[in-house]
């Protein structure tokens, strides 16, 4: 059982305790909404961080099975040769973004048209193997992207929810529990007011009719 809080029974520190439960209580309903809005977010995320695992662990295979062809008709020389003073194939911002409060990168990815290489023994491939190349690299940095606001969103979330739990089970308990014993104190006090006002009146009744 939450403690009460050491706060003398007085009516003064009675109506300030009653404020302050309604605010803690508007306050734990905003954070139950906060709550349910970040838990609906991260499953979102979830969901997309999942699709973009799957599409991203595709585009590796497809990539290295081109790379691999590549590799076999080229040859690791011509190859690297070949890779030589290319320019990135991508282009790439990243900018802030806010969900609840919640700050990530927000990153795009777009790519870029294929830089001409003037080698008369390049096969098909390499080029094949380039683009899918670039496609991995925009699926990585979505990829990142939704893997990082996952992360910062369920970070929120946790806190949100020990915040919830913490004005729930212990804040507003113990501010509740105090009420009720300044309550029960001031109904004794004015219990015990009127009972020797009682005794007083009926002494001095008797005293007249003495």
């Amino acid at each position: 059982m939450a403690k009460r809080l050491k706060i003398p029974p007085t009516k003064s520190a009675l109506l300030a305790l009653k404020r302050q439960v309604a605010f803690l209580v508007q306050g734990h309903d905003l954070l139950e909404r906060k709550r349910e809005l970040l838990t609906r977010l991260v499953y979102e995320r979830l969901a997309q961080y999942r699709k973009l695992r799957k599409e991203v662990r595709t585009a590796f295979e497809e990539a290295y099975h081109w790379l691999g062809i590549t590799h076999m008709r080229m040859g690791s020389r011509m190859l690297a040769q070949a890779a030589l003073g290319l320019k990135p194939a991508i282009t790439i911002n990243i900018l802030p973004r806010s969900s609840i409060g919640v700050e990530y990168p927000a990153v795009s990815a777009e790519p870029l048209p294929l830089q001409a290489v003037g080698l008369l023994w390049t096969d098909p491939a390499f080029d094949e193997s380039r683009s899918r190349l670039v496609q991995v690299a925009v699926l990585l940095a979505r990829l990142g992207e939704a893997e990082t606001a996952l992360w910062r969103l369920l970070a929120e979330q946790r806190k949100t929810q020990k915040r919830v739990n913490g004005l729930k089970y212990n804040i507003i308990p113990r501010y509740r529990d105090t009420i009720r014993f300044i309550q029960s104190s001031l109904e004794e006090e004015e219990r015990n007011a009127l009972f020797q006002m009682k005794v007083l009146r009926e002494h001095m009744t008797a005293e007249d009719e003495g």
